[in-house]
């Protein structure tokens, strides 16, 4: 099989589109309510100490991924079994990735839908995604991202009008221990979650790309989250943890005179490419351990019994747990 690469600013895309993915509909710290922002800067610094393990490690074992350093650094029996729970990781977080998207589109767009459908729907769109390799993936980030920041940006400015900054205040009125909670909460939803990319960048070309990667990507990312945390308190206020997606209420309210309304759909756009990204990301990192596992030549073969396996996996929480 022929090694897949992909340059820094493909890296970047991936890691932006992977954060702000479904952080950003669904917001992060709610806990600390209008202390919220200063939870997900916290989170932020929580997460810089691990991103630097992470590029040590990618660095040191330059060309390997997640699975390979495993086998190398505890053998095969061990590593076997650290892997299996990293692949089922990869196959839980995307099947809860896509029931937030199914969650969103029953609620705000298609209430009268069955929440399979458009779950399953952007399931095989990412199978089809991974079937092509994190060179297309790549690529395909990198000609949306500008466009996603754009409307960030463009959203964020349209917002100003309907922004209450006494909401923020008072700073630490509830007390240290709800932004705590809210921290660890950002720390785990969605930075920790990023240790799937040692299961993709070794497909950079570099030794030193992956500090590049993750220290550009934390920088982007987490600027763009903080300033919508802080969007959401100041049109929301201490409602902010009563709605499972704060960024398309807090949007859905901006209203420039008569003509210009209903820009939430933008939001949409933004979070249902975000959810593709991370679902893929997530299916391509589950494939590639399955196929180390059992020392198959190319991940491709099995990636579409493994997206199978994913969408069954999501409909079973959704009988067993989530219902």
């Amino acid at each position: 099989m022929q090694k897949e690469l992909i340059n820094d600013k493909e890296g970047i895309c991936l890691f932006i589109s992977f954060i702000i993915g479904s952080s950003l509909i669904i917001g992060i710290g709610g806990d600390a309510k209008n202390d919220a922002w200063i939870a997900a800067i916290i989170g932020i610094i929580m997460a810089i100490p691990m991103f630097l393990i992470y590029t040590r490690i990618l660095s040191l074992f330059q060309g390997q991924d997640l699975f390979d350093i495993l086998y190398i650094t505890l053998g095969k029996p061990i590593g076997r079994i650290v892997a299996l729970v990293y692949i089922v990781y990869a196959l839980h977080l995307g099947a809860l990735v896509l029931r937030n998207f199914g969650e969103f589109t029953k609620t705000v767009a298609m209430p009268e839908t069955p929440m399979f459908v458009p779950m399953f729907c952007l399931g095989v769109l990412g199978i089809i995604a991974v079937r092509l390799g994190i060179e297309v993936i790549g690529r395909t980030t990198t000609y949306f991202i500008p466009i996603l920041l754009f409307i960030l940006i463009v959203v964020q400015l349209l917002g100003i009008p309907q922004l209450h900054l006494n909401y923020i205040k008072p700073i630490l009125g509830n007390g240290i221990s709800p932004i705590l909670t809210g921290a660890f909460s950002s720390f785990s939803f969605p930075f920790a979650e990023t240790v799937l990319f040692i299961g993709i960048f070794s497909s950079l070309k570099t030794k030193k790309s992956p500090f590049k990667v993750f220290s550009w990507g934390i920088l982007i990312s987490g600027i763009i989250i903080i300033a919508v945390t802080i969007r959401n308190i100041g049109v929301l206020g201490n409602t902010l943890g009563n709605f499972y997606f704060p960024s398309y209420e807090a949007v859905s309210m901006i209203n420039i005179g008569d003509f210009l309304q209903r820009i939430e759909i933008s939001v949409s756009f933004v979070f249902i490419f975000g959810v593709f990204i991370k679902s893929s990301i997530c299916l391509l990192v589950a494939s590639k351990g399955i196929s180390k596992m059992f020392n198959l030549h190319d991940y491709r073969s099995i990636v579409i019994q493994i997206g199978l396996l994913m969408i069954f996996w999501l409909i079973l929480f959704m009988i067993v747990v989530w219902k």
